[in-house]
């Protein structure tokens, strides 16, 4: 019978190889790669609120290898608001102008949803509360450093009928959705207009077009407007371009108040050659909605006909239309088919609600984008101003803002954030002068780094439909002449400079392409 017997181990010949596995390159490699696969370090969470000019470049120039970066907006994409008048009339399309925020190469999560206000958790977490935008389901994220990045949304200044009619025959213009109800806006106004059963009164009403405010947006829509009545609506309504009167009203004495005079005045000079009637020093006080008499109902094509004055006329349910009409300072009225207000800004509703200090509806920021009384929150862009003094609420200063913020996180906050240490005050930062990312290497060779936030001006543009618009860069820091351009010159330093500051390759070609259609096919007069 055979008996099995233990053989002793040798541990005289086994240990020194086990020395020299656990010594070797590879086996430290694999142990490496095992340990942080299994463990793997919490990463700095840094959560922003808003996908436009600030929050979007933030998120895109934030290092994920070192923080966990999440973006909470209601729009799930970033929007060239700069061409945004364009895709009004249908000189682009909506989509050329646009980034989905889920293109953020890194991003560890996005969240289509409005944020509510700030909360701290039982265990002591700092959280901020969101409603989803589509259902309104609460829910709450958690994060180690805040940005508020929210932007402003359109201030109707309590104009009695603008809030009750917006979205019906008045329209803002601060996005995408916004330029597309307009596009549709305008040309149902043309095809009822087109109709044979309605007033000459009322096909006047149909076709006059406002415009509220004299600042870029306003003045750059309305040539817009101007281009596509005529070269479209020319071709494809022409019986009813008599009855078109296009409207610019601004409360101030003048258009492009930030723009040097002679700009202004060469815009304004330009609208009247173009005979856009321009309402200076007038403002808006009101938008009313009125009764009229429809077509063959009575032989008087004015709203002030028997059916429309007797309440008890034996037709007036049946003949009664209704119309619109812009009330102005001075006493007089306008009826008008479409009016787009872009007057003013006003804060969201979480920033108006935050607690925040605010100056004229913005967060006071210091000169590091911190908000004061509140650990670990910034804010930047058009929510923002700074206690030295708010900068105007451009895009190029929300861009600036982005870089210098992303600069201090990925330079200097970084070891103090993941040892959960107060934040330091960060180093020197190179101010962000040139608007193009491969010219970024000059910056610091141009301007003076230093801790704190720098603006620098980059110049003004404001286009003027094909062919024409003003360049202002008589106070930029930009190596370039102190100077100004107008008419053909600036249209192609607006065209080249939008053009190149595109996040895709994909919106670069789109572009050209449909200013190209524009051009020599016209634009869409579809409505869907």
């Amino acid at each position: 019978m055979m008996i099995l017997t233990r053989t002793p181990i040798r541990t005289a010949r086994i240990e020194p190889f086990a020395r020299t596995i656990a010594t070797s390159p590879l086996f430290s490699t694999t142990a490496a790669f095992l340990s942080t696969s299994t463990k793997k370090t919490k990463k700095p969470r840094v959560v922003i609120l808003g996908s436009g000019w600030a929050g979007n470049t933030l998120a895109r120039r934030l290092d994920k290898q070192k923080y966990d970066v999440r973006l909470i907006s209601p729009a799930n994409h970033f929007l060239f608001t700069s061409l945004l008048p364009s895709t009004a009339v249908g000189t682009l399309e909506f989509r050329a102008i646009q980034e989905p925020v889920r293109t953020i190469a890194g991003l560890g999560e996005y969240y289509q949803a409005k944020a509510l206000q700030l909360g701290v958790t039982d265990e002591g977490k700092t959280v901020v509360h969101c409603a989803d935008l589509f259902k309104g389901h609460e829910f709450p994220v958690r994060y180690d450093y805040l940005v508020v990045a929210a932007g402003n949304k359109t201030n109707t200044f309590q104009t009695p009928g603008i809030a009750e009619r917006e979205g019906k025959e008045v329209f803002f213009l601060k996005h995408l959705y916004h330029a597309r109800q307009i596009r549709n806006r305008v040309l149902e106004c043309f095809e009822r207009a087109s109709n044979p059963n309605i007033t000459d009164f009322e096909r006047d009403r149909l076709l006059s077009f406002v415009i509220v405010g004299g600042g870029p947006t306003s003045c750059e829509f309305t040539t817009e407007l101007y281009d596509f009545l005529q070269q479209d609506v020319v071709q494809w309504y022409p019986d009813l371009m008599s009855h078109v009167k296009v409207t610019l009203v601004e409360a101030g004495p003048g258009l492009l108040g930030s723009f040097h005079q002679s700009l202004a005045d060469y815009y304004l000079k330009k609208l009247k050659e173009k005979k856009i009637d321009v309402r200076l020093s007038m403002a808006v006080i009101g938008v009313e909605l009125r009764p009229y008499a429809k077509a063959n109902t009575t032989s008087d094509e004015s709203p002030n006909s028997d059916v429309t004055n007797d309440p008890n006329h034996p037709h007036r349910s049946s003949a009664m239309g209704q119309y619109t009409v812009a009330q102005f300072a001075d006493g007089t009225e306008l009826p008008f088919g479409t009016m787009v207000w872009s007057a003013g800004l006003a804060p969201v509703r979480f920033v108006k609600d935050s607690g925040f200090q605010l100056q004229r509806g913005r967060i006071v920021v210091d000169e590091y984008l911190r908000v004061p009384d509140h650990e670990n929150v910034f804010a930047l862009g058009d929510c923002a101003a700074l206690v030295s003094g708010p900068l105007p609420p451009t895009a190029s200063v929300a861009e600036q803002q982005a870089y210098y913020l992303a600069d201090c996180f990925n330079k200097y906050y970084y070891e103090a954030a993941t040892r959960k240490e107060p934040l330091p005050l960060p180093g020197p930062v190179a101010p962000a002068l040139m608007p193009w990312k491969l010219l970024e290497f000059l910056n610091p060779i141009l301007c003076k780094s230093q801790p704190e936030f720098t603006y620098k001006n980059r110049g003004m543009m404001a286009g003027m439909g094909f062919g024409g618009g003003v360049t202002d860069l008589t106070n930029t820091d930009l190596p370039s002449p102190k100077t100004t351009m107008s008419g053909t010159a600036a249209f192609v330093t607006w065209r080249t400079t939008y053009l190149t500051k595109q996040l895709s390759w994909k919106n670069m070609m789109l572009i050209p392409m449909y200013w190209f259609k524009a051009m020599v096919f016209g634009r869409d007069i579809s409505r869907f």
